[in-house]
């Protein structure tokens, strides 16, 4: 029955720098009624996404030329607006966070069941136009523009301030360990010097100020910091 597989006009493109795992998603995902176009790196993805724009996404965080939450901003940013699944071998929360304040919509922990991806990529085929962006109380962190606003003010984020100030968002209230915050903002295996956290957030703080924020960056003395 092919009720429940994807239209064949659903086209999903894959970006795996494995070439065994990146065949084993295109046959796999084929035979699931999806259109896959695959890219082994994050240059070729972004050279395959100024083509015909594809309807969904599936990403490696650990891709050879670049984080995979990098990719996801980049093409964000190139006006790209398909869900996005992270596949990955991180399962941290803070993995999972980082993840989804770049832009992404599904997070998939290496090894998983190729019925399981497929059922997810079905799900967000589904969810429609869903605002990706990230709220809370005034505040508004949109992965597409790569800006945090409140009311009718705007302002631009690097990529990494985007990653830490979402991990702030998404604990609201909650004092988030310096670790943590590093691990949202840089790639796995990044050397991240003491202070330069503290500079980072030093940098979000005055871009709050630029937009009049009703909230702040507080910190937490010996843990971290909060966004209250």
């Amino acid at each position: 029955m092919r009720d429940s597989r994807a239209d064949t006009s659903t086209h999903v493109l894959v970006v795996e720098d494995d070439p065994d795992l990146r065949r084993l998603l295109k046959n796999g995902l084929g035979e699931e009624g999806f259109d896959v176009q695959t890219a082994a790196n994050g240059r070729d993805a972004l050279r395959v996404a100024m083509g015909p724009p594809p309807d969904l996404m599936v990403i490696d965080i650990g891709l050879p030329d670049a984080d995979g939450r990098d990719l996801c901003q980049a093409l964000r940013s190139q006006g790209a607006t398909a869900p996005v699944l992270f596949l990955t071998a991180l399962d941290a929360v803070t993995d999972r966070v980082a993840g989804f304040s770049a832009g992404g919509d599904d997070y998939l922990t290496k090894p998983f069941a190729l019925a399981e991806l497929a059922a997810r990529l079905r799900s967000l085929a589904k969810r429609g136009n869903i605002d990706p962006a990230i709220t809370a109380g005034g505040l508004r962190l949109d992965p597409i523009s790569h800006a945090v606003s409140e009311a009718e003010r705007e302002v631009s984020l690097t990529p990494t301030e985007f990653r830490v100030l979402g991990a702030l968002i998404s604990r609201q209230g909650e004092a988030v360990r310096r670790l943590d915050l590093v691990r949202a903002g840089w790639p796995d295996g990044a050397i991240v010097h003491d202070n330069t956290l503290d500079v980072y957030v030093g940098r979000l703080r005055r871009k709050l100020e630029e937009i009049d924020a009703t909230m702040s960056v507080l910190t937490v003395h010996r843990v971290g910091y909060r966004l209250q």
